[in-house]
Protein backbone atom coordinates (compact mmCIF):
# COMPACT_ATOMS: atom_id res chain seq x y z
CA UNK A 1 0.00 0.00 0.00
CA UNK A 2 3.09 2.21 0.37
CA UNK A 3 3.16 4.91 -2.39
CA UNK A 4 6.17 4.85 -4.78
CA UNK A 5 8.73 7.54 -4.62
CA UNK A 6 7.27 11.22 -6.37
CA UNK A 7 3.83 10.23 -5.83
CA UNK A 8 1.66 11.65 -2.31
CA UNK A 9 2.73 10.95 1.33
CA UNK A 10 1.34 7.11 2.00
CA UNK A 11 -0.16 8.04 5.37
CA UNK A 12 -2.41 11.57 3.60
CA UNK A 13 -3.07 8.69 0.75
CA UNK A 14 -4.95 6.31 3.65
CA UNK A 15 -6.32 9.07 5.48
CA UNK A 16 -8.37 9.43 2.67
CA UNK A 17 -9.44 6.01 2.46
CA UNK A 18 -13.07 5.22 4.48
CA UNK A 19 -11.93 1.60 5.14
CA UNK A 20 -8.56 3.09 7.08
CA UNK A 21 -10.14 5.46 8.81
CA UNK A 22 -13.01 3.21 10.31
CA UNK A 23 -9.89 0.49 10.97
CA UNK A 24 -8.09 3.07 12.85
CA UNK A 25 -10.58 4.81 14.89
CA UNK A 26 -11.73 1.79 15.91
CA UNK A 27 -9.03 0.51 17.44
CA UNK A 28 -7.74 3.55 18.73
CA UNK A 29 -11.71 3.57 20.50
CA UNK A 30 -10.30 0.31 22.00
CA UNK A 31 -6.94 0.79 23.34
CA UNK A 32 -8.17 3.86 24.76
CA UNK A 33 -10.46 1.99 26.76
CA UNK A 34 -8.51 -0.87 27.39
CA UNK A 35 -5.47 1.52 28.64
CA UNK A 36 -7.81 3.14 30.98
CA UNK A 37 -9.66 0.12 32.65
CA UNK A 38 -6.32 -1.67 32.35
CA UNK A 39 -4.51 -0.03 35.36
CA UNK A 40 -6.86 -1.21 37.95
CA UNK A 41 -6.35 -4.88 36.68
CA UNK A 42 -2.36 -3.61 36.99
CA UNK A 43 -2.65 -1.85 40.22
CA UNK A 44 -4.22 -4.90 42.11
CA UNK A 45 -1.90 -7.35 40.26
CA UNK A 46 -4.41 -8.76 38.62
CA UNK A 47 -3.00 -9.27 34.59
CA UNK A 48 -4.07 -12.89 34.57
CA UNK A 49 -7.49 -12.20 34.82
CA UNK A 50 -7.65 -10.24 31.63
CA UNK A 51 -5.74 -13.22 29.94
CA UNK A 52 -8.62 -15.36 31.12
CA UNK A 53 -11.50 -13.16 29.98
CA UNK A 54 -9.91 -12.68 26.35
CA UNK A 55 -9.37 -16.55 25.88
CA UNK A 56 -12.54 -17.20 27.50
CA UNK A 57 -14.59 -14.90 24.89
CA UNK A 58 -13.67 -17.43 22.06
CA UNK A 59 -16.02 -19.95 24.28
CA UNK A 60 -18.59 -16.87 24.21
CA UNK A 61 -17.72 -15.65 20.23
CA UNK A 62 -18.21 -19.41 18.93
CA UNK A 63 -21.33 -20.31 21.32
CA UNK A 64 -23.40 -17.16 19.89
CA UNK A 65 -22.83 -17.92 16.24
CA UNK A 66 -23.97 -21.65 16.85
CA UNK A 67 -26.70 -20.47 18.60
CA UNK A 68 -27.41 -17.61 15.80
CA UNK A 69 -27.11 -20.85 13.19
CA UNK A 70 -29.68 -23.11 14.66
CA UNK A 71 -31.85 -20.29 15.12
CA UNK A 72 -31.62 -18.73 11.31
CA UNK A 73 -30.35 -21.69 9.52
CA UNK A 74 -27.23 -19.56 8.79
CA UNK A 75 -24.76 -18.18 11.57
CA UNK A 76 -24.05 -14.69 11.40
CA UNK A 77 -20.73 -12.87 12.48
CA UNK A 78 -21.97 -9.37 13.30
CA UNK A 79 -20.16 -8.28 15.99
CA UNK A 80 -23.82 -7.37 17.63
CA UNK A 81 -24.18 -11.17 18.16
CA UNK A 82 -20.46 -12.35 18.93
CA UNK A 83 -20.10 -9.37 21.83
CA UNK A 84 -22.56 -10.65 23.95
CA UNK A 85 -21.81 -13.53 23.94
CA UNK A 86 -18.08 -13.07 24.53
CA UNK A 87 -19.53 -10.68 27.51
CA UNK A 88 -21.43 -13.78 29.02
CA UNK A 89 -18.22 -16.14 28.58
CA UNK A 90 -15.82 -13.59 30.23
CA UNK A 91 -17.94 -12.90 33.39
CA UNK A 92 -19.15 -16.62 33.81
CA UNK A 93 -15.17 -17.29 34.20
CA UNK A 94 -14.66 -15.08 36.94
CA UNK A 95 -17.63 -15.80 38.56
CA UNK A 96 -16.50 -19.67 38.48
CA UNK A 97 -12.84 -18.37 39.49
CA UNK A 98 -14.61 -16.46 42.21
CA UNK A 99 -16.68 -19.72 43.36
CA UNK A 100 -13.45 -22.14 43.39
CA UNK A 101 -11.46 -19.66 45.13
CA UNK A 102 -14.34 -19.24 48.18
CA UNK A 103 -15.15 -22.63 48.20
CA UNK A 104 -12.23 -24.51 47.64
CA UNK A 105 -8.36 -23.97 49.21
CA UNK A 106 -7.11 -23.45 45.51
CA UNK A 107 -5.68 -20.05 44.88
CA UNK A 108 -6.57 -17.47 42.93
CA UNK A 109 -4.19 -17.73 40.33
CA UNK A 110 -4.62 -21.43 40.08
CA UNK A 111 -8.08 -21.23 39.59
CA UNK A 112 -7.53 -18.51 36.85
CA UNK A 113 -4.93 -21.31 34.85
CA UNK A 114 -7.96 -23.94 34.99
CA UNK A 115 -10.78 -21.60 33.42
CA UNK A 116 -8.26 -20.06 31.42
CA UNK A 117 -7.31 -23.83 30.11
CA UNK A 118 -11.03 -25.06 30.23
CA UNK A 119 -12.67 -22.26 28.11
CA UNK A 120 -10.02 -21.79 25.83
CA UNK A 121 -10.10 -25.34 25.39
CA UNK A 122 -13.30 -25.59 25.17
CA UNK A 123 -13.53 -23.05 23.22
CA UNK A 124 -11.40 -24.31 20.17
CA UNK A 125 -12.95 -27.22 20.32
CA UNK A 126 -16.48 -26.22 19.71
CA UNK A 127 -14.75 -24.01 16.53
CA UNK A 128 -13.79 -27.19 14.98
CA UNK A 129 -16.88 -28.49 15.69
CA UNK A 130 -18.94 -25.83 13.80
CA UNK A 131 -16.34 -25.96 11.12
CA UNK A 132 -16.77 -29.48 10.19
CA UNK A 133 -20.68 -29.88 11.02
CA UNK A 134 -23.18 -29.70 7.60
CA UNK A 135 -25.45 -28.00 9.14
CA UNK A 136 -24.14 -25.18 9.68
CA UNK A 137 -22.94 -22.40 7.34
CA UNK A 138 -21.41 -19.23 7.12
CA UNK A 139 -18.35 -19.78 9.89
CA UNK A 140 -15.94 -18.71 7.30
CA UNK A 141 -13.39 -16.71 8.99
CA UNK A 142 -15.12 -17.08 12.46
CA UNK A 143 -11.43 -18.56 13.43
CA UNK A 144 -9.98 -15.24 12.77
CA UNK A 145 -11.02 -13.85 16.20
CA UNK A 146 -8.30 -16.36 17.42
CA UNK A 147 -5.62 -13.51 15.92
CA UNK A 148 -7.95 -10.66 15.33
CA UNK A 149 -8.68 -9.30 11.76
CA UNK A 150 -9.10 -5.44 11.92
CA UNK A 151 -9.62 -4.98 8.95
CA UNK A 152 -13.14 -6.24 8.88
CA UNK A 153 -14.68 -3.24 11.35
CA UNK A 154 -17.39 -1.83 9.91
CA UNK A 155 -19.80 1.49 10.54
CA UNK A 156 -21.61 -0.58 12.75
CA UNK A 157 -18.72 -2.02 14.78
CA UNK A 158 -17.23 1.32 15.30
CA UNK A 159 -20.59 2.57 16.75
CA UNK A 160 -20.82 -0.69 18.77
CA UNK A 161 -17.44 -0.02 19.99
CA UNK A 162 -17.66 3.17 20.71
CA UNK A 163 -21.23 2.71 22.60
CA UNK A 164 -19.60 -0.09 24.99
CA UNK A 165 -16.38 1.86 25.45
CA UNK A 166 -17.65 5.38 26.59
CA UNK A 167 -20.83 3.44 28.83
CA UNK A 168 -17.34 1.64 30.68
CA UNK A 169 -15.35 4.82 30.86
CA UNK A 170 -18.57 6.90 31.87
CA UNK A 171 -19.28 4.18 34.54
CA UNK A 172 -15.59 4.09 35.78
CA UNK A 173 -15.70 8.19 36.27
CA UNK A 174 -18.73 8.15 38.34
CA UNK A 175 -17.71 5.53 40.74
CA UNK A 176 -13.85 6.55 40.41
CA UNK A 177 -13.58 6.87 44.31
CA UNK A 178 -15.23 3.99 45.06
CA UNK A 179 -13.24 1.81 42.36
CA UNK A 180 -9.73 4.04 43.62
CA UNK A 181 -10.46 2.75 47.09
CA UNK A 182 -11.15 -0.63 46.70
CA UNK A 183 -8.14 -0.65 43.95
CA UNK A 184 -5.82 0.85 46.77
CA UNK A 185 -6.97 -0.59 50.29
CA UNK A 186 -9.76 -2.94 50.09
CA UNK A 187 -10.51 -3.04 53.78
CA UNK A 188 -10.40 0.76 54.51
CA UNK A 189 -13.28 0.78 51.50
CA UNK A 190 -15.36 -1.65 53.58
CA UNK A 191 -15.55 -0.07 56.62
CA UNK A 192 -16.06 3.02 55.24
CA UNK A 193 -19.44 1.42 53.80
CA UNK A 194 -18.46 0.32 50.31
CA UNK A 195 -19.77 -3.05 49.02
CA UNK A 196 -16.16 -4.85 48.46
CA UNK A 197 -17.93 -7.56 46.52
CA UNK A 198 -19.85 -5.09 44.33
CA UNK A 199 -17.65 -3.07 43.40
CA UNK A 200 -15.54 -5.67 42.21
CA UNK A 201 -18.20 -7.39 40.46
CA UNK A 202 -18.60 -3.96 38.54
CA UNK A 203 -14.84 -3.53 38.09
CA UNK A 204 -14.84 -6.72 36.51
CA UNK A 205 -17.68 -6.17 34.18
CA UNK A 206 -15.92 -2.98 33.20
CA UNK A 207 -12.44 -5.06 32.36
CA UNK A 208 -14.76 -7.88 30.80
CA UNK A 209 -16.37 -4.89 28.47
CA UNK A 210 -12.79 -3.42 27.38
CA UNK A 211 -11.30 -6.59 26.45
CA UNK A 212 -14.46 -8.37 24.43
CA UNK A 213 -14.84 -4.97 22.58
CA UNK A 214 -11.90 -5.50 20.89
CA UNK A 215 -11.63 -9.33 20.05
CA UNK A 216 -12.67 -8.77 16.88
CA UNK A 217 -9.36 -6.08 15.69
CA UNK A 218 -6.56 -7.80 18.21
CA UNK A 219 -7.85 -11.27 18.40
CA UNK A 220 -8.44 -13.68 22.13
CA UNK A 221 -4.88 -13.94 22.13
CA UNK A 222 -3.12 -10.54 22.31
CA UNK A 223 -5.70 -8.37 23.27
CA UNK A 224 -4.19 -9.11 27.12
CA UNK A 225 -1.37 -6.94 25.58
CA UNK A 226 -3.68 -3.80 25.17
CA UNK A 227 -5.00 -3.87 28.93
CA UNK A 228 -1.49 -4.47 30.65
CA UNK A 229 0.88 -2.97 28.75
CA UNK A 230 -0.23 0.92 28.00
CA UNK A 231 -0.95 0.94 31.75
CA UNK A 232 2.74 -0.59 32.83
CA UNK A 233 4.11 2.05 30.82
CA UNK A 234 2.13 4.55 32.38
CA UNK A 235 2.91 4.11 36.02
CA UNK A 236 6.64 4.36 35.07
CA UNK A 237 5.80 8.63 34.26
CA UNK A 238 3.65 9.25 37.27
CA UNK A 239 2.70 8.36 40.67
CA UNK A 240 -1.03 9.63 40.24
CA UNK A 241 -3.63 7.34 39.39
CA UNK A 242 -5.82 9.86 37.49
CA UNK A 243 -2.37 10.73 35.23
CA UNK A 244 -1.68 6.75 34.99
CA UNK A 245 -5.64 6.39 33.79
CA UNK A 246 -5.25 9.66 31.14
CA UNK A 247 -1.53 8.44 30.06
CA UNK A 248 -2.30 4.83 29.95
CA UNK A 249 -5.91 5.89 27.44
CA UNK A 250 -3.41 7.82 25.56
CA UNK A 251 -0.39 5.01 25.01
CA UNK A 252 -3.61 2.59 24.42
CA UNK A 253 -4.67 5.03 21.51
CA UNK A 254 -1.59 5.52 19.97
CA UNK A 255 -0.68 1.94 20.07
CA UNK A 256 -4.37 1.04 18.60
CA UNK A 257 -3.83 3.70 16.01
CA UNK A 258 -0.27 3.21 14.95
CA UNK A 259 -0.13 -0.23 14.96
CA UNK A 260 -3.23 0.01 12.40
CA UNK A 261 -1.35 2.58 10.47
CA UNK A 262 2.15 0.42 10.15
CA UNK A 263 -0.72 -2.33 9.08
CA UNK A 264 -1.78 -0.82 6.54
CA UNK A 265 1.68 0.64 5.10
CA UNK A 266 2.85 -2.69 5.21
CA UNK A 267 -0.08 -4.76 3.94
CA UNK A 268 1.76 -7.95 4.48
CA UNK A 269 1.44 -6.96 8.22
CA UNK A 270 -1.24 -8.34 10.00
CA UNK A 271 -2.97 -5.55 12.87
CA UNK A 272 -3.38 -6.91 15.72
CA UNK A 273 0.97 -7.88 16.41
CA UNK A 274 1.58 -4.32 14.97
CA UNK A 275 -0.88 -3.20 17.21
CA UNK A 276 0.92 -5.04 20.53
CA UNK A 277 4.46 -4.43 18.91
CA UNK A 278 3.72 -0.57 18.91
CA UNK A 279 2.57 -0.85 22.70
CA UNK A 280 5.61 -2.72 23.18
CA UNK A 281 8.05 0.21 22.06
CA UNK A 282 5.98 2.71 24.36
CA UNK A 283 7.01 0.55 26.77
CA UNK A 284 10.47 -0.22 26.71
CA UNK A 285 10.65 3.62 26.30
CA UNK A 286 9.01 4.17 29.11
CA UNK A 287 10.78 1.78 31.68
CA UNK A 288 14.35 3.36 29.70
CA UNK A 289 13.93 7.21 30.10
CA UNK A 290 10.91 7.96 32.30
CA UNK A 291 12.01 10.66 34.77
CA UNK A 292 11.58 8.97 38.17
CA UNK A 293 11.21 5.32 37.50
CA UNK A 294 13.18 4.76 34.16
CA UNK A 295 16.31 2.74 34.59
CA UNK A 296 18.50 5.45 33.17
CA UNK A 297 17.09 7.65 35.76
CA UNK A 298 17.84 5.48 38.37
CA UNK A 299 21.47 4.75 37.53
CA UNK A 300 21.81 8.25 37.34
CA UNK A 301 20.47 8.56 40.87
CA UNK A 302 23.09 5.70 42.30
CA UNK A 303 25.76 7.79 40.54
CA UNK A 304 25.12 10.80 42.05
CA UNK A 305 24.73 8.72 45.72
CA UNK A 306 27.83 7.10 44.87
CA UNK A 307 29.24 10.09 44.71
CA UNK A 308 28.34 12.04 47.52
CA UNK A 309 29.20 9.17 49.94
CA UNK A 310 32.68 8.79 48.00
CA UNK A 311 32.95 13.02 48.55
CA UNK A 312 31.68 12.55 52.10
CA UNK A 313 34.14 9.07 53.08
CA UNK A 314 37.17 11.96 51.57
CA UNK A 315 36.17 14.79 53.69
Amino acid sequence: MAAPCGSRCPVLELLGDHTFRTVCLGTGLIGATSGALGCFSYLRRQALIGDVVSHASLLGIVGAFAISALIAGTGTKAIVVLIPGALVAGVLALLLTRAITSRTRVKEDAALGVMLAVFFGTGILLLRVVQRSPRISGHAGLEDYVFGLAAALTQGDLLLIAVLGALAIATMILLWGALKLHTFDSAFAHSMGFDATRVDTILAVLQVTSIVIGIHAVGVVLMIALLVTPASAARQWTRSLRGMVILSAIFGAVSGAGGSLLSALYARAPTGPMIVLVATAIFIVSILFAPDRGILARYRSRKRRRRAVLGAGGA
